[in-house]
C-alpha cells in the first residue's frame, strides 16, 4: 500500500503544480505556479537619453557664453541610462510602465524573460500619473497579464512584486496589500491613488507587476517610502484600473492623457473641521471653491457642499476624486454623491476635458524686448490645470521663462499681476510694457500663494 500511495503522490504531483493555488494551504506549498504565469509578461527596460551639456557652467550663462565659443567649449552630448520594467498588457505587444523610466528617452529596448528583445516607442505618457504606454512589435503572440478590477482588491491579500531591482535580473518577492487610496504618498513622481504593499520593491522594480493569487495584474510599482535608498516595506502601486484608461487612451490614438477637469478647489472634511463647522460627521470633501465653468457647478453643486462618493466610490481627497473621473474617462458622466447641510443628494456631473476658453493666445518675446525668449499665455481652464494655478486666477502666466527672465528671478507658473503698475490683461499686453527700450521695471508676479515685486534696471 505504501508503494501505490507514493506512486499516486508522483503521478499527481505534475498536475498540482500547474494549477493557480485556491487555498491558504495550496499558498503556503509554493508561489511557482503563479509566478509560472505571471513572469513570462514582465519585462525588463533599458531606455536612454542623449542630452546637451556645455563644457563650462559659464556657458549657461546668457551673459558669459559668447566668450567660450571655442572648438572646446562647444555642446557635448552626454548619454543619461535609465532601467525599469514593464508589463505586457496584450498579445499584439502593448506594454506599460513608468513615466520616470521611459519619459522622454531617445532609445527604449524591452528584453522578455525568455531573452528575446524589442525595440519600443511610447504611444502616451504622463508624467503627472507616472504612467507610459509603450508598442513593441514582435512576429508572434506575447505572454500578457489580465487586469483584476482595482475596487475589488482587499488589504490583507497577497501579493507578489515582480521586476528587475538593481539590474540583477528578474526578480520575484512577495507580501500583502498593506493599504489602499494612499493619495499624495509617491516618491517616483507619481501623485495620485495608490495601492500600498509591503512586498519588497527597489529601483528597478518601478514599471513592474504587482499581482495577485491569480496571477493577475493589480497595480505597477512605482515608488517607496524610504530613508537608506532601500525597500523598508512601504511600497506603492498605480492601480490596475487606471492602467486600462490609460491603454484605451492609447489604442484611440492619444498621444498624451486626457483627464477630466473638475474646476473645484476643495479639502478633506477631517474631524477637527467637521466640529469646526458643525457637521454630524467627518468624511468627505469640502468645496471651497468653484470656477464659473466648472461641470460640479453645471451639475448644481455649490461651495460648502460636501463630495461623499464618486461612481458609487467614496472620495476623501482631492486625489481620489481625480483618480475616478479618470478611471471613468472623458466624454462618460459619474453619478456624484454629496451632502448638503443634513440633506444627502446625488447629481450626473459631465466628465470634460478643460475648455480652452479664452483662447490662450501665446506671445514669445522677441529680441528687442527687455526679457528675449519670454514665453506667456492668457489664462483660461486649461491653463489653471496645466499650471497648476488657484481656481480664481486670471491675467497672463508664463510658460517659459527664457534664459534672461529666467536669469532675473521669473518661473514658468509666475502669474504676471503688473508690470510698472500697469495690470496686463493679455499676452501682447505684456510684449509692449516689456520694451527693451525701458530702463526700469517693476513687474509684480503670484508665485503660488505669494506675491512678489521684481526691480530691474535695463
Amino acid at each position: 500500500m505504501r508503494y501505490i500511495a507514493l506512486l499516486l503522490i508522483f503521478l499527481t504531483a505534475p498536475a498540482i503544480a500547474q494549477q493557480v493555488p485556491q487555498s491558504a494551504a495550496e499558498m503556503r506549498m509554493s508561489f511557482v505556479p503563479v509566478v509560472k504565469q505571471a513572469a513570462p509578461a514582465v519585462v525588463n527596460i533599458y531606455a536612454r537619453i542623449m542630452r546637451q551639456q556645455r563644457g563650462t557652467p559659464l556657458q549657461s550663462d546668457p551673459f558669459f557664453e559668447r566668450f567660450f565659443r571655442d572648438p572646446f567649449a562647444e555642446r557635448k552630448p552626454r548619454v543619461q541610462n535609465s532601467l525599469g520594467s514593464g508589463v505586457i498588457l496584450s498579445e499584439d505587444g502593448i506594454v506599460v510602465s513608468n513615466y520616470h523610466v521611459v519619459g522622454m528617452a531617445t532609445d527604449i529596448r524591452v528584453v522578455l524573460a525568455d531573452r528575446r528583445e524589442f525595440q519600443a516607442r511610447v504611444l502616451l505618457g504622463d508624467e503627472e500619473a507616472d504612467l507610459a504606454i509603450l508598442k513593441i512589435d514582435a512576429p508572434d503572440p506575447l505572454p500578457f497579464l489580465d487586469l483584476r478590477d482595482s475596487d475589488s482588491v482587499e488589504v490583507g491579500e497577497l501579493a507578489l512584486a515582480i521586476g528587475n531591482p538593481f539590474g540583477v535580473g528578474q526578480t520575484v518577492s512577495s507580501g500583502i496589500v498593506s493599504g489602499l487610496a494612499r493619495s499624495g504618498a509617491s516618491g517616483g513622481g507619481g501623485q495620485g491613488y495608490f495601492i500600498q504593499t509591503d512586498a519588497p520593491i527597489n529601483p528597478g522594480n518601478s514599471g513592474g507587476a504587482l499581482v495577485d493569487v491569480d496571477g493577475r495584474l493589480i497595480g505597477v510599482n512605482t515608488s517607496i517610502l524610504t530613508r537608506s535608498g532601500g525597500s523598508n516595506g512601504i511600497g506603492f502601486a498605480i492601480p490596475a484600473d487606471l492602467v486600462a484608461a490609460f491603454v484605451a487612451q492609447a489604442r484611440s490614438g492619444a498621444t498624451s492623457f486626457g483627464k477630466p477637469w473638475a474646476g473645484i478647489s476643495g479639502q478633506p472634511l477631517d474631524a477637527d473641521m467637521a466640529a469646526t463647522l458643525g457637521f454630524d460627521r467627518s468624511g468627505g470633501l469640502i468645496i471651497s471653491g468653484l470656477h464659473a465653468v466648472s461641470p460640479f457647478r453645471a451639475a448644481g453643486l455649490e461651495v460648502g457642499d460636501v463630495i461623499l462618493t464618486v461612481g458609487g466610490q467614496p472620495v476623501n481627497t482631492p486625489a481620489e476624486m481625480i483618480y475616478r473621473m479618470s478611471v471613468a474617462g472623458l466624454g462618460a458622466e459619474a453619478e456624484v454623491g454629496f451632502s448638503r447641510g443634513e440633506e444627502e443628494r446625488t447629481a450626473r456631473v459631465a466628465l470634460i476635458a478643460a475648455p480652452e476658453d479664452p483662447p490662450r493666445d501665446p506671445v514669445t518675446l522677441d529680441t528687442q524686448s527687455a526679457f528675449p525668449g519670454l514665453s506667456v499665455v492668457r489664462i483660461n481652464p486649461a491653463v489653471l490645470s496645466e499650471l497648476n494655478l488657484p481656481l480664481e486666477i486670471e491675467g497672463v502666466a508664463v510658460t517659459d521663462s527664457g534664459p534672461y527672465a529666467a536669469r532675473a528671478g521669473l518661473r514658468a507658473g509666475d502669474v504676471i499681476l503688473a508690470v510698472n503698475g500697469i495690470v496686463p490683461a493679455h499676452p501682447d499686453d505684456v510684449a509692449q510694457l516689456l520694451d527693451g527700450q525701458m530702463r526700469r521695471i517693476e513687474m509684480v508676479v503670484q508665485r503660488g500663494a505669494r506675491r512678489i515685486t521684481m526691480r530691474f534696471r535695463g
